[in-house]
């Protein structure tokens, strides 16, 4: 299966923000990944609606809306309304994340759930049949440019073993993180076939080089 590269505008310059998601458009991306953070569901605050639906103008390739944020059923329809295109949610944001998948699946929007990395696989099994994406954070969520955990890969496994022992049809995998070259290689290996990267991209020297390698 062909790898997805969803470069995460979290490292972008934001005072050029149209003009570097155009770029990486032109290098070629296929989704443009944001992260969107609250302060309190993880330690940093980034953007919102508001400047999604700035940006949308600037860029055909689907908006990847990953929500990092707390009781995320409250700001569902400002995302959509922003231009949103699939949108992300927490399990661990959710006390209700059956009625939180079900709801962005009936505003016609492809839904995934993140789960971050003390929370186990089997945290899915429930919701797995509902969903259109998995992501595996390969980092605490919060902040750019971490280290990849490698125990994520592991979880990667986990995941595409209940996903083939439950015959799902397609589900894409997504993992965001610490997402190189190398470790690009190493999820993909695991099951991942939608590879978030930040720094990797848009610290490169050339954007193309940069999403060649991931990809």
């Amino acid at each position: 299966m062909a790898s997805i590269i969803a470069p995460s505008i979290l490292s972008a310059n934001f005072a050029q923000l149209g003009d570097d998601i155009k770029a990486v458009e032109k290098a070629g991306a296929d989704w443009i990944h944001i992260d969107v953070m609250d302060g309190h569901f993880v330690p940093n605050l980034t953007f919102g609606a508001a400047v999604i639906a700035a940006v949308r103008a600037v860029t055909k390739l689907p908006f990847d809306v990953h929500l990092m944020i707390e009781k995320p059923e409250l700001s569902i329809d400002q995302y959509i309304a922003a231009g949103a295109d699939r949108i992300t949610i927490h399990a661990e944001a959710c006390v209700h994340l059956h009625r939180t998948v079900q709801y962005i699946k009936s505003k016609g929007l492809p839904v995934g759930v993140a789960i971050n990395p003390a929370t186990p696989v089997s945290a899915l099994e429930s919701i797995i049949h509902d969903l259109d994406l998995v992501l595996i954070m390969t980092v605490n969520p919060g902040f750019g440019g971490q280290s990849f955990i490698m125990h994520a890969l592991d979880k990667l496994r986990q995941l595409t073993k209940m996903i083939n022992e439950k015959g799902i049809g397609h589900i894409d995998v997504q993992v965001d993180g610490g997402i190189n070259a190398e470790t690009a290689a190493l999820v993909r290996e695991a099951g991942a076939n939608v590879l978030v990267a930040g720094s990797a991209v848009f610290g490169a020297p050339s954007l193309e080089q940069a999403i060649s390698s991931l990809r």
